[in-house]
């Protein structure tokens, strides 16, 4: 591919703005239950947001306009695919649970699934700025304002759950990397076989995930951690739809 570099260099700028969410570890907190509270209120209606005003439209309409029926067929078994992988992966981390470690559960879950979201969110960027610069730089711009929340829903809560810097950041990391790890993909094994349909249910897929965890894992964790001061929790939500706003203007 022409532009490879170029192309992969601005996939990666866009993977690591995730690293950005690690400087909230760092700040000086006073009332951390407030402060978690807000947080994954603010993570959760975001997670929220790109899952229903940008995974879903483009990919839910491509299929159906590609053919009605079947793309309707394809887009909820998709979605629902998301739901029941999040509900596995629960079982999963149950004994994390268990011993009294939910709060690392979420960061863990939250950098999973975000890697999920992240590689194809890399193959895209990858594939479009190889071929159409401008937009490639306003996708990897719309994807590194919502990659900060992302970052703040892995590191927060892996941070206060172990008081380990070196976890959190490297947890982080680690999503973050996996967006330049879907453009090598993308160059290596799919730049010539990928297709939108492909695309499409994958992000389908995880939007269903995504919506999942945060209504059943990380909004119940800000409850938990509300202390039932419900204004914590409309604080942290409120500022996730101005934000979002905010990058949906501005992209």
């Amino acid at each position: 591919m022409n532009n490879f570099l170029y192309a992969f260099l601005i996939t990666t700028i866009a993977g690591l703005s995730t690293m950005i969410g690690v400087i909230f570890i760092f700040l000086k907190i006073k009332n951390i239950n407030k402060f978690l509270s807000i947080s994954l209120s603010f993570s959760s209606i975001v997670m929220i947001l790109i899952s229903i005003f940008d995974l879903l439209p483009e990919s839910f309409f491509y299929l159906v306009l590609k053919n009605k029926l079947s793309g309707i067929i394809i887009s909820i078994i998709s979605f629902l695919s998301g739901i029941i992988l999040i509900k596995f992966s629960n079982i999963i981390f149950k004994k994390l649970e268990e011993k009294g470690s939910s709060l690392y559960k979420l960061g863990i879950l939250s950098a999973i699934v975000l890697m999920l979201h992240n590689i194809p969110e890399g193959i895209i960027t990858f594939l479009t700025s190889g071929t159409n610069k401008i937009l490639g730089i306003k996708i990897a711009i719309a994807i590194m304002l919502h990659n900060i929340p992302e970052g703040i829903s892995i590191a927060v809560p892996i941070y206060y759950s172990t008081y380990s810097v070196s976890r959190a950041v490297k947890t982080t990391l680690i999503s973050a990397l996996s967006e330049p790890l879907g453009a090598i993909i993308a160059y290596l094994f799919l730049y010539k076989i990928i297709t939108t349909e492909i695309l499409s249910i994958i992000l389908i897929i995880v939007a269903g995930i995504m919506i999942s965890l945060a209504i059943n894992e990380i909004l119940k964790e800000s409850i938990k951690y509300s202390q039932k001061n419900n204004k914590y929790i409309y604080t942290g939500l409120l500022i996730g739809i101005v934000f979002f706003i905010i990058s949906m203007i501005f992209t």
